[in-house]
């Protein structure tokens, strides 16, 4: 099986956790490395360069029978797929949570303090609780980032715990209670329809996990936002889930958000019921809004 993955350390990481679960189950793979244009344009904010930068031409060479099974960052994957592949399997889901690493609690960051993110869903949610921040852009792996925040070009940056987790970096970090992307958190195997292949990696498969993100990316996918625009959505399954959404404008000024509880056994219907909520209430707007500042 040769399974494509971006170069990252942060990608590699993951990849690698694929490789050896499916190679506990006596399937053996060979890596493809794949520079996406998310990674020639490192420098430029995410939502300068479009949704799905880090997966459309990795979906080409699965489409061209170059490789058998793609690894993602879920969250990096657009509602709207290539009709010919399917998500294989959904790991298990690691911590869905941002985290604030810096010298300060994020209580105590003095005014005009300067936070470095290249997300719009977390600037807008920063601003949203903190209006005094200087919010400003930064790219780069995990390693840049860290370097850019020693260097003091920067108060503290907010990054993905699963990130950290996963790259085995023991450094302090402050928990946000801020509401995440769907389905960050979680690693998708990507496969082809129909083939062997598909059924060799449904192994891996967490249905709890495979639930919780069905749930948040039907949500983003009837907003029509894309995986840029400022939305924050966090489905939990315990006994029955629990959706935690909302929209902000670009500036955090104005939020529409949805709580809600749903059996397990609804969680399709209700997860159509939230994201029609949400639109209907003013979030539809808001997206308009961020897609207009998108556009310049």
């Amino acid at each position: 099986m040769i399974i494509g993955s971006r170069g990252s350390a942060l990608a590699l990481a993951q990849v690698e956790t694929v490789r050896s679960l499916l190679r506990k189950n006596g399937i053996e793979t060979e890596l493809k490395i794949i520079k996406t244009c998310g990674d020639v344009f490192a420098n430029r904010p995410l939502h300068e360069i479009g949704v799905g930068v880090f997966v459309r031409e990795i979906d080409e060479l699965m489409l061209r029978g170059e490789i058998d099974a793609a690894v993602h960052s879920m969250k990096d994957m657009p509602t709207e797929r290539p009709a010919e592949l399917s998500i294989g399997a959904v790991l298990h889901r690691d911590s869905p949570y941002d985290v604030l690493i810096s010298d300060y609690r994020f209580d105590d960051l003095p005014c005009g303090a300067v936070i470095g993110t290249s997300s719009m869903r977390r600037r807008a949610q920063l601003l949203r609780l903190r209006p005094d921040l200087d919010i400003k852009d930064i790219r780069g792996n995990i390693d840049t980032r860290l370097q850019k925040l020693q260097e003091g070009k920067y108060d503290g940056i907010v990054l993905a715990e699963a990130g950290l987790e996963r790259l085995k970096l023991d450094i302090d970090a402050e928990r946000l209670t801020t509401i995440p992307s769907a389905n960050q958190g979680t690693i998708a195997v990507v496969v082809k329809k129909g083939t062997e292949v598909k059924r060799q990696v449904r192994v891996l498969d967490c249905e709890r996990s495979r639930i919780e993100t069905e749930t948040e990316r039907t949500i983003l996918g009837i907003l029509e936002g894309g995986c840029i625009a400022p939305i924050g959505i966090l489905a939990q399954f315990n006994d029955e889930i629990v959706v935690r959404a909302e929209v902000l404008s670009p500036e955090g000024e104005r939020c529409v958000s949805v709580k809600r509880s749903t059996e397990v056994s609804n969680y399709k219907s209700a997860a159509v019921e939230i994201g029609n909520d949400l639109k209907n209430k003013g979030g539809a707007e808001l997206i308009e809004e961020a897609n207009k500042r998108i556009r310049g």
